[in-house]
């Protein structure tokens, strides 16, 4: 992948197509504009990949099985799944927050001290 700085501290987004499940792209937190794109065939095996990771901040699944975002609703490992939606958007009343590596507990209005 080529990634390119602009003057302005600006990194273009980058879209890598088939890494690795093991590269430190898809087990590390990246802050910046990257994504990897990966082709699969068992729903469950890449629920266990996405589990494994120090991290678990939000996650986004794309689906139009009911079953299956019910499956990752209850089993990928993050502070928040959303379905056939991205982790972008919240309102400050809402809970958010992450596990393992991604933070410790839940902040927003009712968990304000």
């Amino acid at each position: 992948a080529r990634v390119t700085n602009d003057s302005n501290g600006v990194y273009d987004a980058t879209i890598v197509e088939n890494p690795p499940s093991d590269c430190k792209m898809m087990k590390n937190e990246i802050f910046g504009p990257v994504i990897g794109l990966r082709k699969f065939s068992d729903f469950k095996k890449v629920i266990d990949e996405v589990n494994d990771s120090k991290y678990g901040l939000q996650a986004g699944v794309f689906t139009n099985d009911f079953n299956k975002a019910i499956y990752a609703f209850e089993n990928i490992e993050v502070g928040g799944v959303c379905i056939n939606e991205i982790p972008s958007r919240r309102c400050d009343a809402m809970p958010y927050g992450g596990t393992k590596d991604s933070g410790v507990g839940r902040e927003g209005l009712k968990y304000r001290q």
